[in-house]
């Protein structure tokens, strides 16, 4: 009966938090100064020429209801919340119109996936693992010199990491492309060679800047924890330290760590904005980026609704998960 209570509670605060997350991402574009419909006719004009008058406010009127600008503000509203939010349909895409914006999305989503999903889970295992030995074992010259790597590697953004990455690797020594060639053409062996020979350079600007944060974080935490009373209580006791750092000291610091990444594995649906462009990378980010520099108001809202669904519902089975991990936790 506690879980149940505890589980509703939880699932109300999931869609209270998706319910204001869209509310804002519904008003914030229409703030822009643009107006899509106008830029479309622009244009078709700049390709067609001069058109009538007519002809024009009937398609006016029509790109505005495909557009979902046609009503008052209060029944766009309600229309993007049924079609958009419960039926993840956007509508078409100003970029590429009248492809739908959920086609394209779907499109790019998968490549941000496999880049992102790869990155965030190894720098997380390897942040983790390296982070614990530093805070438990913080008296050895190995720990300080991961620690000390950790903290000059981190404060570098990663799009900086990104271009050295790719200036060194892809223009001075030519192993890698400069901008991403995925080979469509040719056999299936082609294109995952192809794919994953542009995500390598992506996948280490990622890698190297996240496991430097978990690094940072877990020494934090495990140094902290080591010295609690209960862990100097394991070893009065006899013991081993194996024992003791897994099942006392990573047991109890991993609990921030979980909901950090349940947070950061939602957040891979936005994509790597930076590196993404840096790298020509056919991911969400740069889809996002040209969304907002066309003011595709249906490709924004899209984009931004997944992402905000995925982080929600990763932060929401984070916290259902808890118990399991630390059984002091009780759903109460």
């Amino acid at each position: 009966m506690k879980f149940w209570k505890y589980f509703g509670l939880r699932l109300l605060t999931w869609a209270l938090t998706i319910f204001i997350g869209v509310t804002f991402i519904f008003f914030i574009p229409r703030m822009f100064p643009s107006d899509p419909v106008e830029t479309m006719i622009g244009q078709i004009q700049s390709r067609s020429g001069q058109m009538d008058p007519q002809q024009m406010e009937s398609l006016r009127r029509s790109l505005r209801v495909q557009f979902g600008l046609e009503g008052s503000l209060g029944e766009q509203y309600v229309s993007f919340l049924w079609k958009g939010l419960l039926h993840f349909d956007f509508g078409p895409s100003l970029m590429s119109y009248p492809t739908p914006a959920g086609e394209i999305i779907s499109t790019y989503l998968p490549y941000t996936l496999m880049l992102s999903l790869f990155s965030t889970i190894l720098a997380w295992c390897v942040g983790n693992f390296i982070g614990l030995l530093a805070g438990f074992r913080k008296d050895k010259r190995s720990s300080k010199i991961m620690e000390g790597i950790a903290i000059c590697i981190y404060p570098i953004p990663y799009f900086i990491i990104a271009l050295v990455l790719q200036i060194v690797f892809a223009f001075l020594l030519g192993w890698f492309p400069l901008q991403t060639t995925i080979t469509m053409m040719g056999t299936t062996a082609d294109y995952i060679a192809s794919l994953l020979k542009a995500s390598v350079l992506p996948a280490i600007s990622l890698l190297l800047v996240g496991t430097g944060w978990w690094i940072i974080s877990m020494k934090s935490m495990s140094s902290t924890t080591a010295a609690e009373d209960f862990v100097l209580y394991a070893r009065y006791r006899g013991l081993s330290e194996g024992k003791i750092g897994r099942s006392y000291v990573f047991r109890n610091s991993i609990l921030t760590q979980v909901t950090a990444l349940a947070m950061s594995l939602g957040g891979v649906f936005n994509g790597s904005i930076m590196t993404e462009i840096i790298f020509s990378y056919p991911g969400v980010g740069t889809l996002i980026q040209k969304a907002i520099l066309q003011s595709d108001y249906n490709m924004i809202l899209g984009c931004i609704t997944i992402s905000i669904v995925a982080i929600s519902t990763a932060t929401l089975i984070a916290d259902l998960i808890y118990p399991l991990i630390d059984p002091r936790i009780r759903y109460s």
